[in-house]
């Protein structure tokens, strides 16, 4: 074993001295190596524990990482013994990140402590002696030294303890020590200044501080870092409880830090900010609501899908809420939240739900739309998707955000872009256009103009129905673009979209649907309707004039680096002012008998052109009978009073619903 190295620790990972003293209070800083190391083996008084991601610590991948073949993003290299830590063998500097994270430490701790084989754990002592005598501390941003140390912790929590079978050698447990406390006081210099960098690395801080309390500096690193993230939650997390950067997967992950803060608090009774707690609850509780019925989030601007229900749960053993049991379990146990469809105006996030599963259907059967109306959110990871939707029911994503892909730029296709912009999303493009400027800058593509105004004019949830408006104007066109989303619980969503202008624009009026129905599209023209059905779903419009349909190709990413060839609608016109009125009807095993056609509505005996007014017949049978529902839109210059066969309204929107022979079962009026 070399000596540890006596080199300056903000130039290198190595051990600034071989003196416990350095690193270490008293009586520690005068034990010799094997004191150490059979104190921190018997050690009872901190309590932590790891946390896994389950993809990364795979058993499989740990059996991979053996032979020195390592994955990440599903993009996998052998790497020759012994590691050059400084190259990076892919393309996208997202691999070497991942790389020098060491999420594969947690892994091979976790695999030692289920299979008592000496490889893994030989493994860990091997790469992570490697690291530190390679790689000095500013190699990379200071994010991956946040998650590494937070790893790095995490695998000695297998490893390292009083029933663990396993024994380092001491010097280089010496070694790990004088390294994890090196990163601890480097990366306290480099914080990113605020976000999700930010939170992760604090919460790596505080960590190390609650595990080592025998290093010299644990007592102000605690201190610190509670300060600190008490000032850079109230900093990130906007009114409604949603991270600042709208992503729904940034907001997990924060979410997931955080929490991490607050057991390992509990856990070792650290007193922590009451608002710290109440902000956590408000974060659940959106993602208590954001998750599907699947149990899966929707990929909504830089995100991949995944479930985070276990954040849920941890939710409800920190701070009881019966409704976070409720979402964990999808419905087996806890109570059902009180309110069924909820906005979260400060991130412009809208959930339309047709149920807990507490009723009629099953969890996860319930019908969801989640619809998006905010702004870009901070840190660059917002997609150009103003009033976006995602659409889910029976257990599948039907109509789905395409997620990010990638956040390399490298290629002759600049995928990053693509799955940024517009056209990748539930909404209408125009033009051709991103809704905002996004060109190629000085090394990657930059967002160089002003984002889309949005503008949020009602969100309602009454008995029988959901009600969603809003407008978004963009500086990349003169068109005004409405979106009115109506929910007829709990079978379908009309979609109406409202283009306006002074001349005519093309409108593409776009849905991508799931893997799953690639070349199981068909489209049926009847009786002045058009209808589009895939597997769970059919989508239908009455039949317009200069419009016209189109079935392309795009693309699906579930996870980052993996994309999956998926059927696009587009329903198109060339207008100066132009609408759109689409039937979004999923079911289960049998498809709906379903009937649109429009309806005439009058002003003062004057006909109304669709875009000012819009009258509909939905016709459909289910098992629960037949169903015919009649809704009239007020949409530009209409008069307040205004007709649609014997019917008079003077509301924006009026929704008559009948059941068999015709029997008026419901009247709605918003």
């Amino acid at each position: 074993m070399p000596p540890l190295s006596l080199m300056n620790p903000s130039a290198t990972g190595k051990a600034d001295s071989p003196q416990t003293s350095r690193i270490f209070l008293a009586p520690y800083g005068t034990w010799t190596a094997d004191q150490l190391l059979h104190y921190f083996q018997q050690r009872e008084s901190v309590n932590y524990f790891p946390v896994i991601d389950q993809e990364e610590t795979a058993a499989e991948k740990m059996d991979r990482l053996l032979r020195h073949d390592f994955s990440f993003h599903h993009e996998e290299h052998h790497l020759s013994a012994p590691l050059n830590w400084l190259s990076n063998p892919s393309a996208d500097r997202e691999w070497l990140f991942m790389l020098h994270k060491f999420y594969y430490g947690v892994g091979l701790g976790k695999r030692y402590e289920e299979t008592q084989d000496a490889r893994y754990a030989n493994a860990w002592v091997e790469l992570t002696e490697s690291w530190i005598d390679q790689v000095p501390l500013d190699f990379l941003p200071s994010r991956v030294a946040g998650r590494r140390i937070q790893n790095w912790i995490y695998s000695h929590a297998f490893l390292v303890h009083p029933n663990s079978s396993f024994s380092p050698d001491p010097d280089f447990y010496l070694k790990f020590l004088h390294s994890l406390f090196h990163q601890v006081h480097h990366l306290i210099r480099n914080l990113d200044k605020a976000r999700n960098h930010r939170t992760l690395e604090l919460c790596a801080v505080f960590l190390a501080a609650v595990v080592f309390p025998e290093f010299r500096d644990a007592s102000h690193w605690l201190q610190f870092s509670i300060e600190a993230l008490h000032h850079n939650i109230q900093e990130d997390l906007l009114a409604d409880g949603v991270h600042c950067e709208l992503s729904t997967e940034y907001h997990h992950l924060v979410l997931k830090n955080y929490l991490g803060i607050l057991r390992l608090a509990k856990a070792n009774q650290i007193p922590l900010p009451e608002p710290m707690l109440s902000q956590v609850q408000e974060a659940l509780e959106f993602s208590l609501y954001v998750h599907k019925p699947d149990g899966f989030i929707p990929a909504l601007s830089d995100a991949d899908t995944g479930s985070y229900r276990d954040l849920l749960h941890q939710g409800y053993e920190l701070f009881g809420t019966q409704a976070f049991l409720y979402g964990a379990s999808q419905g087996r146990q806890g109570l059902p939240p009180t309110e069924r469809s909820k906005g979260f105006p400060q991130s412009g996030y809208y959930i339309m739900r047709s149920g807990w599963g507490d009723q009629h259907d099953a969890y996860q059967d319930e019908r969801y739309l989640i619809v998006d109306c905010g702004p870009l959110g901070k840190g660059n990871h917002g997609h150009l998707d103003a009033l976006n939707v995602e659409i889910a029911a029976y257990g599948r994503s039907l109509i789905v955000d395409p997620g990010r892909y990638t956040y390399d730029e490298s290629g002759e296709n600049n995928w990053r872009a693509q799955f940024r912009g517009t056209a990748t999303h539930n909404t209408v493009l125009i033009d051709g256009k991103n809704q905002t400027a996004y060109r190629p800058g000085t090394s990657r593509y930059e967002i160089c103009g002003p984002e889309p105004l949005t503008e949020m004019m009602a969100f309602e949830s009454q008995p029988g129905f959901d009600y969603f408006h809003a407008v978004t104007r963009s500086a990349e066109y003169p068109v005004i673009h409405e979106r009115k989303i109506l929910f007829l619980r709990p079978d379908y969503w009309i979609i109406a979209d409202i283009l306006i202008a002074e001349e005519p624009h093309r409108y593409d009026l776009l849905f991508h649907l799931s893997p799953e129905a690639c070349n199981q599209v068909t489209t049926v023209l009847e009786q002045n309707m058009l209808k589009i059905q895939s597997p769970n779903l059919v989508l239908a419009q009455p039949q317009h004039p200069g419009q016209f349909l189109s079935l392309d190709d795009g693309f699906i990413s579930p996870t980052y680096g993996t994309k999956h060839v998926a059927p696009v609608i587009k329903f198109s016109q060339q207008e100066s002012i132009a609408c759109f009125h689409t039937v979004v009807f999923p079911f289960g095993f049998t498809a709906p008998s379903l009937s649109i056609h429009a309806l005439p509505v009058s002003d003062q005996e004057t006909p109304c052109p669709p875009i000012s007014a819009f009258g509909m017949c939905v016709s459909y049978q289910t098992q629960t009978g037949h169903h015919q529902d009649y809704i009239a839109f007020r949409h530009l210059g209409a008069a307040a009073g205004y007709r649609m066969q014997d019917w008079e309204f003077t509301q924006h929107i009026h929704i008559i619903r009948t059941k068999g022979e015709g029997t008026v079962v419901a009247q709605h009026s918003i």
